[in-house]
């Protein structure tokens, strides 16, 4: 007994010195468990819910921008070109990317309980802003839907996707998947109501209506999403937001390099795909639902991912779905503009590219430091914004005259964007692992 006793008991300093090493690195342990994921739980599928409801009010607008392109074009801006039209969409988007890093970092700082209701108030009152806009006063469009409503919206959507992966660590795809739906689901919602309320109650109480539904969605979210850790100062330096070492990784320059390309034409079809329906068959009863088929079927792309990443691979993911899309805007949308041709293409397209908005973010998150993970995502968006600002205008320069013989060379050039972007991702996937077949 005196022995086993002796064995217990330090008996020099270098023992003591070593047992206390122990012990604080055991409740440095203990520590980094209290706030690690859960992969499940109330909580964490509480945050999910109340994120999803943020998507749906936030990044739901922006995929609906095309049903807002067709009755500015039409009726409400009709005294200008489809090209400056457009830049109220690029405007918003850009806007929505340039600020994802700032975004994170604010809400590190201040965490969700202050940050959603703040960026709520922003956003549903640009959309009463909105409601009060006058036709053919275009700036108004822009103040209010590009530049007040996108300040709003980045610092609650952004910063939602970045609590995925505190909550979840296997689960993380899957979780953004299902905060990505909310767009799609929004992106189904707002056209159908715009098609159907604005000639009976005009634009103005359709406006204000979705206001009312996005404060709902706000007021959720304020109350079910949670911070898993705990906040830390705001960074000091444009370098904290921002990670420019990334650069350095030859992986994560090429999968940049894809998605700014890809950004290019990704959103093409968003915005146009209904204008195109409207120039072949301008008395066809389907017209106003284009975009609400491709953003139904983008709910299966955008979650179904996070349930097969595992075991195909999140970048395998990205390329092959891309490489689908740019094939469908050839096969289908170029080839013909007859309504079960654009009804298939609308369906197709929304299911194959709904994984780059779902996918992308795990990629980054994938090959980058736990520690640099949100700057790193923050600076993969604010490098995709440019391309969100010039990739639609630019489109819009060739239906100056809305024609099918100007649809099918802005259809060439969002196939040709889409294309190389692909092939940059699957250079980024053969970096990642060299062997073609590999869960990567």
């Amino acid at each position: 007994m005196a022995q086993s006793s002796s064995e217990t008991i330090p008996t020099s300093i270098e023992e003591v010195q070593t047992t206390k090493i122990e012990e604080i690195q055991l409740g440095e342990t203990n520590s980094r468990d209290d706030y690690a994921p859960t992969d499940g739980g109330w909580e964490a599928w509480g945050t999910v819910f109340g994120a999803t409801l943020i998507s749906f009010g936030t990044f739901g607008f922006v995929n609906a921008f095309g049903a807002f392109s067709d009755y500015y074009n039409e009726a409400y801006l009709s005294n200008y070109s489809a090209t400056i039209i457009s830049m109220i969409g690029a405007v918003q988007v850009f806007i929505l990317y340039l600020f994802a890093g700032t975004a994170g970092a604010v809400f590190d700082s201040v965490g969700p309980r202050y940050l959603i209701p703040t960026s709520g108030v922003v956003v549903v009152f640009s959309l009463f802003m909105l409601s009060i806009t006058k036709p053919e006063q275009i700036y108004q469009q822009f103040l209010s839907q590009s530049v007040l409503f996108s300040l709003g919206a980045t610092f609650s959507f952004f910063p939602s996707m970045g609590l995925m992966a505190h909550w979840f660590k296997h689960k993380v795809p899957y979780a953004i998947g299902c905060l990505a739906s909310g767009a799609s689901v929004g992106g189904i919602v707002v056209p159908i109501m715009i098609s159907k309320l604005i000639p009976r109650i005009g634009f103005g109480w359709t406006i204000r209506i979705l206001a009312f539904i996005t404060l709902a969605c706000f007021a959720v979210g304020t109350v079910t999403i949670k911070q898993r850790r705990p906040s830390k100062p705001f960074p000091k330096s444009v370098s904290a937001l921002f990670d420019f070492s990334a650069f350095r990784d030859p992986c994560y320059v090429f999968l940049v390099l894809g998605c700014w390309f890809t950004v290019f034409a990704v959103f093409n079809p968003f915005f146009y795909v209904g204008l195109s329906a409207e120039v072949a068959d301008p008395e066809s009863n389907v017209n106003g639902y284009y975009l609400a088929i491709l953003c139904a079927a983008s709910i299966f792309g955008r979650v179904s991912p996070g349930l097969i990443a595992g075991k195909l691979g999140r970048f395998n993911i990205l390329y092959i779905s891309t490489s689908i899309s740019s094939i469908l805007i050839f096969a289908l949308w170029y080839t013909s503009f007859s309504q079960a041709n654009l009804i298939a293409f609308a369906a197709l397209y929304g299911m194959f590219s709904g994984p780059f908005f779902s996918v992308t973010p795990s990629c980054v998150a994938e090959i980058s430091p736990i520690e640099r993970v949100g700057a790193r995502i923050g600076g993969t968006y604010a490098f995709m914004a440019s391309a969100t600002l010039a990739g639609t205008p630019i489109s819009g320069l060739f239906i100056k005259e809305q024609t099918k013989a100007n649809f099918d060379k802005l259809i060439l050039f969002s196939g040709i964007m889409s294309l190389v972007g692909t092939v940059l991702l699957l250079v980024a996937r053969l970096i990642r692992k060299r062997n073609l077949f590999a869960v990567a």
